[in-house]
């Protein structure tokens, strides 16, 4: 009677293995990814549209990806020297100077175009590097005309680029100052940023960030007599 009292527990638990294994399994993979971190929050995100658009990526940075529809935990993804990433089933695709949405935007059509009819394409920062993110160069009338690193954890934008330089020259016009910028297809953009606002009125929503190779060029003011 007690060695088949003896089984029928060892039956009941193993029953109750099996039934809450997964379960235990479940919290155990939530332990590993956490939520605060990137890759707990790309493990938990299911839109494109809530990733980061602002930060732009550079060598060194390790990044949290995965498409959803995989069902599977997200994997690590580095940029390397050369600004790229090595992405599962396509290969290498150019991630610095992107952010994670716009990467997560390019890497996705890719995928659609032989293994997915629709990808969700979910890409996180997991760590920053702490290499210098490139340099800009501010000429014109500022006080002190160079080039200057792009701090590795700073957002860099024009007004503080500018602050960088030593501020403004006597007569300089603040409210033209132009952003020049190579795009990826050969063209050159220029936009005209009115420093004035962001600095006196508080308009930073004004403010670009900077990317690798920007040249500020702050122009004298015309002074009519």
């Amino acid at each position: 009677m007690t060695a088949r009292l003896f089984h029928i527990v060892r039956i009941k638990i193993a029953i109750l293995i099996a039934l809450f294994a997964p379960v235990i399994a479940g919290a155990q993979q939530r332990e590993k990814a956490d939520p605060s971190s990137a890759a707990g929050i790309v493990a938990g995100t299911t839109s494109m549209d809530v990733l980061d658009n602002s930060r732009r990526l550079g060598a060194g940075d390790r990044l949290s990806y995965r498409v959803v529809q995989e069902r599977r935990a997200p994997l690590s993804l580095v940029v390397t020297d050369g600004g790229e990433v090595e992405v599962p089933l396509i290969g290498r695709v150019r991630a610095g100077g992107r952010t994670c949405r716009e990467l997560a935007e390019t890497i996705k059509p890719l995928l659609q175009r032989e293994y997915f009819i629709h990808a969700t394409v979910i890409i996180g920062l997991d760590s920053a590097s702490s290499k210098s993110r490139g340099t800009v160069y501010v000429s014109g009338q500022v006080r002190t005309q160079g080039s200057i690193e792009i701090p590795a954890e700073d957002r860099l934008t024009v007004s503080k680029a500018i602050l960088k330089a030593g501020g403004f020259a006597e007569f300089s016009d603040s409210k033209k100052v132009k952003l020049v910028r190579n795009k990826p297809d050969g063209k050159v953009e220029t936009t005209i940023v009115d420093v004035d606002a962001i600095l006196t009125k508080g308009q930073i929503e004004k403010d670009p960030v900077l990317q690798a190779d920007d040249r500020i060029i702050v122009p004298r003011k015309f002074i009519n007599i």
